[in-house]
């Protein structure tokens, strides 16, 4: 691993409006072996009882806890995210959902198994409405692998010896889930981050994917460790998919490294000067 210690990471967190669920994920924040140097907030939008949440746990959080928001005109996340990402401290970024609660190790996990010259597709347990509403109230996750109300139990399995040895999909498309990934900033700044001609649920993740394969950044899968619990909620509206598969078709199509609506809008004037420190 190119990571040596936490002190190049940001944990990026996107959210919108589920503040029950944030807090939640906050908690298995705390609760990690290994703490990120931050925890970026990106959020979509969300109203007064997000930003209280994040205001609440800042003043206790163990390491520093940023809120980066903007105004909520429509499901705007891969924007909301470069915003964050832009933001962010660390050389090496992992990113999340505000629904996926974390495994103790998860934090460490991702960190050993970072590499200079790939990205990292996680993987997520899903909790069905029962099993969430009980993790809600309980304050934390009250189910295991085997337990009824629970799919994709085998990624519930942390089993880190096995991880170097899981192959998996390395196509931008296949299983690309943007709730559990991560990436060395500097190859998010090289492709332009998000494309933010992206609007509405679909395709952002995996659009964002195949540039940086075309880039030359390998993708590997993280399995049987970094292991995150996904609550359960309704599904997003899916009528931007075919106007968005079409962005991403064109990026395969010409073998895009860039977009042109990107994170160097959002970057702090001395970003080309900032060079990451890799231990």
């Amino acid at each position: 691993s190119d990571v040596c210690s936490s002190d190049l990471s940001s944990l990026v967190i996107a959210t919108y409006n589920w503040p029950d669920a944030l807090a939640l994920v906050l908690q298995s924040v705390r609760a990690q072996r290994v703490f990120p140097t931050e925890v970026v907030i990106a959020d979509d939008g969300s109203g007064a009882a997000t930003r209280a949440l994040i205001e609440r746990e800042a003043a206790t959080f163990p390491v520093p806890l940023r809120h980066v928001w903007h105004d909520d005109t429509g499901f705007r996340l891969g924007t909301i995210r470069n915003k964050a990402m832009a933001a962010a401290a660390g050389a090496y970024l992992i990113q999340l959902d505000g629904d996926m609660v974390l495994h103790p190790a998860f934090v460490e996990s991702h960190l050993a198994f970072a590499m200079p010259g790939t990205y990292v597709q996680g993987s997520r347990v899903m909790l069905d409405a029962p099993r969430t509403a009980a993790a809600l109230s309980a304050g934390r996750i009250v189910a295991g692998p085997w337990s009824p109300g629970v799919r994709n139990r085998v990624n519930a399995l942390h089993l880190p010896w096995l991880s170097g040895l899981v192959r998996g999909p390395t196509d931008p498309l296949r299983r690309t889930r943007g709730c559990n990934m991560a990436f060395w900033r500097d190859d998010i700044i090289r492709v332009n981050g998000y494309n933010e001609a992206i609007e509405g649920w679909g395709r952002e993740d995996s659009e964002l994917a195949a540039r940086l394969q075309h880039a030359g950044v390998r993708r590997r899968n993280l399995k049987f460790s970094a292991v995150a619990w996904h609550l359960h909620h309704r599904t997003r509206a899916q009528d931007a998919v075919s106007r968005n598969h079409g962005i991403y078709e064109r990026t395969i199509a010409e073998r895009l490294t860039w977009c042109a609506q990107g994170i160097a809008q959002w970057l702090p004037e001395s970003a080309p000067d900032r060079k990451s420190t890799r231990l």
